[in-house]
């Protein structure tokens, strides 16, 4: 790795580190998505909030971006990407981002995001090779939107669960990683795409140590667990829970399994923690002893956060599951 790069891909981090000026290093990151909201001011939104998490995740603040624009023109009104556009003008300005211009491409499916650029202090970014043994793990948002947004498809979701998937996924995580910063949190990353145990396996990779999970203390979005017990698991969130079954295991010593065994509580809990997010919240490694307090800030910034688990040393498997 050229000594100007701090953060590459190697461990899988929320996004990359370069060496900057002044003690500030830039954090760069491009993430786009495909709608799963109906309405197009609202994707716009959860797609710009998405993409800048990624810096906040790695203990920076985000600065500038640029659209990425995929539209079919010759199918949709330009009114619906005009919508999109604000909508993501919206989280930008709320966040204090500068959008400086973009890029568009004539696709048969719409897919929108942004290109960030942000800074953290040098010698200060969340990377996920920072977590230490026996550090609280705490969540700042409630996790569901891949099962919410498959019940989107089918026309089964509640409007008040519609409602509070989307008002998660415009929640910026801002606010939780100046708590966290706060707290002493030594590293963190975004719950996105991988899902709660696919991103924590990558802590425990970067760092080289295990974590345990205690399921029941997942804060879940309305109608979650309904709509998993419904098998409405989209094709993600089920490559999720094959993908990390290796080095899963429960706490009783039996193997987390590719595909549920049963409908049982345990097994509905754990593939929602395998469930594929959108613009999730922040996975944060405090130390045990400051974990209360962060909680309590998290919480009293709206937050629906929780302590889900600690780091650990290392053993058979790089994270186990319990219940309770």
């Amino acid at each position: 790795m050229r000594p100007d790069v701090v953060v590459d891909h190697d461990f899988s981090d929320d996004a990359a580190v370069v060496r900057g000026r002044a003690g500030r290093d830039l954090v760069l990151t491009a993430d786009v998505i495909a709608p799963l909201v109906d309405d197009p001011e609202a994707f716009g939104a959860i797609a710009a909030t998405n993409s800048l998490s990624d810096v906040w995740a790695m203990g920076g603040e985000p600065r500038f971006a640029l659209n990425l624009v995929f539209f079919p023109d010759d199918v949709l009104a330009l009114d619906v990407l005009d919508a999109i556009l604000a909508g993501a003008t919206r989280a930008c300005d709320e966040a204090g981002v500068v959008v400086v211009g973009g890029h568009s491409v004539r696709d048969p499916e719409v897919k929108f995001g942004l290109s960030v650029t942000g800074d953290v202090a040098s010698g200060g970014a969340w990377t996920n090779r920072n977590a230490k043994p026996g550090q609280a793990l705490v969540l700042t948002k409630a996790i569901g939107t891949g099962v919410i947004g498959q019940a989107i498809k089918k026309d089964v979701a509640s409007a008040i669960a519609i409602a509070a998937a989307i008002r998660s996924m415009t929640t910026l995580n801002q606010r939780a990683a100046e708590i966290g910063r706060r707290h002493g949190v030594t590293c963190a990353t975004d719950i996105t795409g991988f899902g709660l145990l696919g991103h924590l396996r990558n802590i425990t990779r970067g760092s080289n140590l295990g974590a345990t999970i205690e399921l029941a203390r997942v804060p879940l979005l309305e109608d979650a667990e309904l709509h998993m017990r419904a098998q409405l698991c989209p094709g993600g969130s089920k490559a999720n829970r094959a993908h990390v079954a290796a080095d899963t295991a429960w706490v009783d010593g039996s193997a987390l399994t590719a595909e549920p065994v049963d409908d049982s509580p345990r097994e509905i809990l754990a593939s929602l923690a395998c469930d594929a997010q959108t613009s999730g919240g922040l996975l944060l490694c405090v130390d045990r002893d400051r974990a209360a307090a962060c909680v309590d800030e998290l919480r009293a910034a709206g937050l629906p956060a929780a302590e889900v688990g600690h780091t650990r040393d290392r053993g058979a498997h790089a994270i186990t599951l319990t219940l309770a």
